[in-house]
């Protein structure tokens, strides 16, 4: 379960950060939207992947990436064409791109 070479553990979502991804994962399942998710953890990387039905490529994909965290933020999410929504170093702030029914008030 190491990474290839140096036998370490894989990346992989923290108790926090995926109370936040089930948060709204929860919501958009509850409101008949999404439907199905997968969980990879990589050497590299750790992934959530979302989907409407789970035979289809995924909807959306939540990437942790923690080489990123001190360039554009470890934090991204791509549409099911591999394009990047948004990135960031807030996990928050990058999922609000999922959450339409969220309304950021200042």
């Amino acid at each position: 379960m190491g990474g290839p070479k140096t036998g370490t553990l894989p990346v992989r979502f923290d108790r926090r950060e995926l109370t936040i991804i089930l948060d709204i994962y929860g919501r958009k399942v509850a409101g008949g939207e999404w439907r199905d998710y997968a969980l990879d953890m990589l050497a590299d990387r750790a992934l959530f992947s979302i989907y409407k039905r789970a035979s289809e490529v995924p909807m959306f994909v939540i990437e942790k990436n923690p080489r990123l965290r001190g360039r554009q933020g470890m934090y991204l999410v791509t549409n099911m064409r591999g394009r990047v929504l948004k990135r960031g170093h807030d996990l928050a702030s990058v999922l609000g791109v999922l959450d339409h029914d969220l309304v950021l008030v200042r």
